[in-house]
Order: C-alpha cells, then sequence, then structure tokens
C-alpha cells in the first residue's frame, strides 16, 4: 500500500508540474507581450495548482519552488509596468479579483512586495494587510507555505533601523510585530497538522511536521536579524511574545524545536541578560519535551561565550547565571520525575562545564554542581545504561580537562562519590582517563594522603571488584591497565625522604591487595621508587660529616630494605621467581652501594633460594646464573670470608647446572 502511494503521489507531483509548466508558458508570452490581463490570468491559474491536497509535504515543497521561482518573474514584470505608469495600487487592487483565494493571495503578497517597493504607501500598512489576509488560508500546509512566501517576500522589506523603508509611519516596533504575527499564525498551522487525518497515521505526520519545522523557524531568524532589535526591545517585546506562544502551543515538537530556535538564532547577551525568564518556561512546557537537551544547548552557548573573551564575565556575575541555572535544573528535574538518569547526568555534566568557564576559581561551586548529581542518583546503585555512564564520564573528565591538574579535581568531596555510581568495567575507563591525564601532564603527587586520595579514585584498576574474577578480564587489557598503574607509581615523589617513605608505604599497602596477576606489573616501579629513596638517602649521609640516618632514624636505607625484602617475599609467593629473583640481586647492589654488608648478603641469600627451589626452565635457569655472576662480580662491600662463600655457592649452582645439562645429554642418547 505504501508503494502505490508513493506512485500515486509521483503520478499527481508530475501532474500539477505538467500544469504549472504550461500555465507559465502562457504566462511567459503574455509578460513578453506585455498583456497584464493575461499574465494575470495564466499565473492565477499556474498558482491554482498549489491548492492540491494530495501531495506531501516534501512533494508539495518541490511543486512549490517551481511555482516561485515564476512569481520572482511576475514580480518583476510588475515592477516594469509601475515604471511605465500602471498604478501600483490599481494593480494591488486588480490582483484580489482572482477567483480562487489561494492564488489571489499569493499575487497579492507578489504585488505587495512591488507595492511597499513603491513607497506610495507606508510599509506597515501593506504588511499589516497582508499578514491579515494570509488568515484566508486554513489548510495547514498551504497556509504553511503561503506564509513562507509571504516572510520570504518581505523580509528585505521591513522598516528597519537604517532601512529605507523606515519612516515617520513606519517604525522597528511595526516590523517586529508583523513578523511574530506572521509567526505566531505559522506555529498555529504547524501545530494543528497533528490533529488533520485518522490517529493511525500520526506517526506519518509526525514526520511530515517535522519536515515543515524550518518553515516556522526561518520567522525567528528574521526576527533576530532586524537591526533594531536591541536588548531591551527583545527582554520587553519579543521574548515574551515568543515564549507565549511556545508554552501556549503544548505541542511536545513544536516546544522543543521552538526552545531550540531562540538558543541558536539570539545572541548569547541577550540570553544572559533574559535568563530569568527564558529558564522561567522549562517547567511549563510538557513533560515528554527533551528540556534537557535544549538546556543543556543553552548552557553550552553561555560557556562558550563566557570562554570567549574575560571582558565578559563580569556579566555572568552580574546577573548570578550560575545559582539561576542551578535552580533551574533542580526545578526541571523536580517537574519530570520520570526523566531518565542519562538526562539527569547531562544535565549537570552542562553545568559543570559552564561552571568550570565562568567560574574556574570557584571549586565550591563545582563541588556544589557534583553534589547534586550524587544527590539525584541516590539510590540507584551502579549506573548501567551506558549513554548514562558516558555522561558520567563527561561529568568527571571536565576538570581534569580544565585544570589539567588532577591535584585540583581531589579537592573535590563529591568527586569519589560519583565515581562510585560507575559500574565496573566503566570506572576502569574513568580510572585510565584520571592516569593519563596525570602522565600527559606530568603531575607529581607529593603527599602520602594525596596518593591515598588518589588510589580510592582508581581502585578498579588496583583490585579485583566483588564478582569480576581475573578469568574474565581480557588479557590485553589488562596489562596495558597494569602498565599504566606501574607508570603512575613513578609520578610519586617528594625531595622529604620522610613523606616519601609515606608514600611508598602506602603505594605497597594498596598494590598488596591486587591479587597474583597485578604484582608483577606493579611490585617493580615500587621498588625501583625504593631504591632511588636509597640512593638519596646515601648521597645526603655521604655530603655530611656523621650518617643522620642510624638505626634509630625515622627513615634510613636500612628499614627501607626490610621494607623491600618483605615485598618481594609476597612477589615470590605468587608464582614469579624470577621477576623476585632479580629485585634481591638489584636490592643487593644498592646495598652494596650503602656499604650494608650484611643486608647485601641476604637479599644475595635470598637469590640462590629462589634458584634453587622456585626456578625449573633451563632457560631461566641460565638467564638467573648470568646474573647472579654479574651482580656478584660488581660487588665490593663483601669480606674475604662472606665473599668465598657466595663464590663458592655461585660455581657450586654453575657445576651443578652443567651436571645435569650432561645427563640429560645421557639420557637423550641413551633413548635414541
Amino acid at each position: 500500500m505504501m508503494i502505490d502511494g508513493t506512485e500515486d503521489e509521483e503520478k499527481f507531483l508530475a501532474a500539477g508540474i505538467a500544469g504549472l509548466q504550461q500555465n507559465s508558458f502562457y504566462m511567459h508570452r503574455a509578460l513578453d507581450s506585455n498583456n497584464l490581463r493575461d499574465a494575470l490570468k495564466y499565473s492565477a491559474q499556474m498558482l491554482s495548482e498549489l491548492r492540491t491536497s494530495k501531495l506531501s509535504p516534501h512533494k508539495y515543497y518541490e511543486l512549490y519552488m517551481r511555482a516561485f521561482d515564476q512569481l520572482r518573474k511576475l514580480e518583476m514584470f510588475f515592477e516594469e509596468e509601475t515604471r511605465r505608469g500602471c498604478s501600483i495600487i490599481d494593480l494591488y487592487e486588480l490582483v484580489q479579483h482572482a477567483g480562487n483565494i489561494l492564488p489571489r493571495l499569493y499575487l497579492l503578497c507578489t504585488v505587495g512586495s512591488v507595492y511597499i517597493k513603491s513607497k506610495e504607501a507606508p510599509a506597515k500598512d501593506v504588511l499589516k494587510d497582508l499578514v491579515e489576509m494570509c488568515r484566508g488560508i486554513q489548510n495547514p500546509v498551504r497556509g504553511l507555505f503561503l506564509r513562507s512566501y509571504l516572510s520570504q517576500v518581505s523580509k528585505d522589506k521591513l522598516p528597519d533601523i537604517g532601512s529605507e523603508y523606515e519612516g515617520d509611519a513606519d517604525t522597528v516596533s511595526d516590523a517586529v510585530e508583523f513578523v511574530l504575527q506572521n509567526f505566531t499564525e505559522m506555529n498555529k498551522l504547524w501545530v494543528r497538522m497533528q490533529h488533520q487525518g485518522p490517529s493511525r497515521e500520526k506517526e506519518k505526520r509526525e514526520k511530515e511536521r517535522n519536515e515543515l519545522r524550518d518553515l516556522v523557524g526561518k520567522n525567528l531568524h528574521v526576527l533576530s536579524q532586524i537591526e533594531g532589535v536591541d536588548l531591551e526591545m527583545y527582554k520587553d517585546v519579543v521574548l515574551p511574545r515568543v515564549l507565549e506562544q511556545v508554552v501556549n502551543c503544548k505541542d511536545e515538537l513544536a516546544q522543543f524545536y521552538l526552545m531550540d530556535c531562540i538558543i541558536q538564532v539570539f545572541p548569547d547577551e541577550y540570553h544572559l541578560q533574559t535568563l530569568d525568564v527564558l529558564l522561567g518556561a522549562y517547567p511549563q512546557l510538557q513533560s515528554s519535551v527533551d528540556i534537557k537537551t535544549v538546556l543543556s544547548q543553552l548552557m553550552e552557548r553561555l560557556s562558550n561565550y563566557a570562554a570567549s573573551s574575560a571582558e565578559v564575565l563580569p556579566e555572568f556575575l552580574q546577573v548570578e547565571a550560575f545559582s539561576k541555572l542551578s535552580n533551574a535544573i533542580g526545578k526541571v528535574i523536580e517537574a519530570q520525575p520520570d526523566m531518565p538518569t542519562a538526562g539527569v547526568v547531562t544535565l549537570y555534566s552542562s553545568l559543570l562545564t559552564f561552571t568550570l568557564h565562568v567560574h574556574p576559581d570557584r571549586l565550591d561551586y563545582a563541588d556544589q554542581v557534583l553534589g547534586a548529581c550524587v544527590k539525584n542518583l541516590s539510590g540507584k546503585g551502579k549506573i548501567e545504561d551506558k549513554k548514562a555512564t558516558k555522561q558520567i564520564v563527561a561529568l568527571l573528565s571536565a576538570p581534569l580537562e580544565k585544570y589539567n591538574d588532577i591535584m585540583t579535581a581531589l579537592k573535590l568531596s563529591n568527586y569519589p562519590h560519583v565515581m562510585e555510581f560507575l559500574d565496573v568495567p566503566t570506572n576502569k575507563v574513568m580510572a585510565t582517563v584520571i592516569i593519563q591525564s596525570i602522565m600527559k601532564n606530568g603531575t607529581r603527587i607529593s603527599t602520602s594522603d594525596k596518593v591515598e586520595s588518589l588510589f580510592e579514585l582508581i581502585k578498579g584498576l588496583i583490585k579485583d571488584s566483588d564478582g569480576t574474577p581475573d578469568d574474565e578480564l581480557d588479557e590485553d587489557d589488562f596489562k596495558e591497565e597494569q602498565n599504566s598503574v606501574a607508570r603512575l607509581i613513578q609520578m610519586f615523589y617528594n625531595d622529604d625522604p620522610e613523606e616519601m617513605l609515606k608514600i611508598i608505604e602506602t603505594v605497597r599497602k594498596h598494590i598488596l591487595t591486587g591479587g597474583p596477576k597485578r604484582l608483577p606489573f606493579t611490585v617493580p616501579p615500587l621498588m625501583f621508587s625504593s631504591l632511588k629513596l636509597v640512593r638519596q638517602l646515601q648521597g645526603q649521609s655521604q655530603s655530611q660529616e656523621e650518617n643522620p640516618f642510624g638505626d634509630d632514624a625515622s627513615t634510613s636505607p636500612k628499614k627501607i630494605f626490610q621494607l623491600l625484602n618483605q615485598t618481594i617475599e609476597t612477589l615470590s609467593g605468587v608464582l614469579a621467581p624470577e621477576l623476585a629473583l632479580q629485585l634481591c640481586l638489584q636490592c643487593a647492589e644498592a646495598a652494596n652501594d650503602c656499604e650494608l654488608e650484611p643486608v647485601a648478603y641476604e637479599f644475595f641469600t635470598q637469590a640462590y633460594i629462589l634458584y634453587e627451589e622456585e626456578i625449573s626452565d633451563s632457560r631461566a635457569q641460565v638467564t638467573a646464573i648470568h646474573l647472579i655472576i654479574g651482580t656478584l662480580q660488581r660487588m665490593h662491600v663483601f669480606g674475604v670470608e662472606n665473599r668465598d662463600t657466595l663464590t663458592h655457592k655461585a660455581t657450586g649452582v654453575i657445576i651443578e647446572f652443567f651436571y645435569l645439562a650432561v645427563v640429560n645429554v645421557y639420557i637423550l642418547l641413551f633413548l635414541f
């Protein structure tokens, strides 16, 4: 049936175009011979093709544009006639004798355009007459296109400031009144379309209405282009009249589109100075209107306006824009209790972006926005809706992008509370975003308290969440996550040894909860940060006559080595003996530099134990032997006894390895 309907529509369109072309041909012949009467006759017959009700708006528009092109030529003919002495007033009266009202009104608008140009009558009188006469067409589609034509031919003839049509009798108010009246009537016709036809075709009619929305919106664009519409007139006349029509039409499609038009076509400064009036209309809209999108677009425009120049920021403070927007969002959410979670978060995300642009120094405002979001999300548990989680990530990313400093975000007390609403995968994504921000900006985290707060934010990467076993994680993603955590640990630093030791202890406390799969990634950077601190302490002690880092000192190399020894034992217990052995040798070499022979000997002993008891792969054994011998060769702290012991042990290891290798070769020869 749809195919048949489309084919019929194509036939009706083809017939209409054929009739229009035929009559336009005779019209042109009359124009060429300066035959006014025949020109009017055939032009009226041509325009009668627009009386059809058998075309969809899309097809009707195609027919209308063909007629529009012919009308422009007819208008030029009328201008020539007036130059040849034809009275424009008589012509204005003559076209009103056309038999059908639709062709009559199209011709009247065409002559009216010439009438205004002639300046033989005040522009406001002609415009008022035309806009009133167009009431004669009440069919929604035909009426919309007729009034669109009126708007098109009159937009450059409005009595605007500086316009040639401005005079004692014509003012900007007349131009505004004409456009507002035409807009009001067009919107009524547009809204009425939804009631034309059976209810089963409602979806089709809504689609058709959506195709015609720009015809209505162009009136607001014309209003915004009138030079005389200053802030005062916009505030007192234009905005109240437009909003009155928007609210009273009680139509979802019209309200959404027109509110969006208002935001897009009028200047940002006007929106800022009329924020009370504009925001007051939002709660009055239909509950089904997508207010979040429109309100978000308003905040986005104001944010861009604030970012365009620092000179405009005092205006925002003067009108208390943040307070008004915050209150408006609260009222909208209250008026629409069924608003989806994604909508709620979108509003607060837009408000936070606005706040960061307008009040970058007011962290309390940013925290207030996050707190309001937490309040509205409370009781919802983990948010699993993809759109909502995407908006939460945008909300949390905004402070990072603005300040380029995670330390500033950590000052926002509600920041961690917002992250708690993310599901496990998204929480990891957000944690990765935070780490990437730190790495990109080279942010140094210099206190244990800040490290503690940061690890609370990224805990999704540090340890397994409840109900998420390791075997369900993608291996490549897991490695990338843990590598990012490893890089992050390198960004923790403080020149004060005591504070640095606190940082190391804080990191150690968190990463040891990560489970056996994470430790091989996170322990090495912790170890090397600790060894860096050891060498720092050693350097300080060498620059002073007395060693300030005795056994009783709060921070000493010996205490750090004890901590490292415990950490390596944890690592060797999670089936990573090769890594543990390498770290033991690194610690032994650091102890050698600190002249701590017992400590170095203990680490070497632990390395031998790991080799003998934990490493069984032959290739790994060869690598371990090379590392042990190479490290032992560089050691100078050992006395004769300890060096002989370690050397004999290394020799025994080598002999044993080669003995086993020879035995294996004989076994293979025997088998084959």
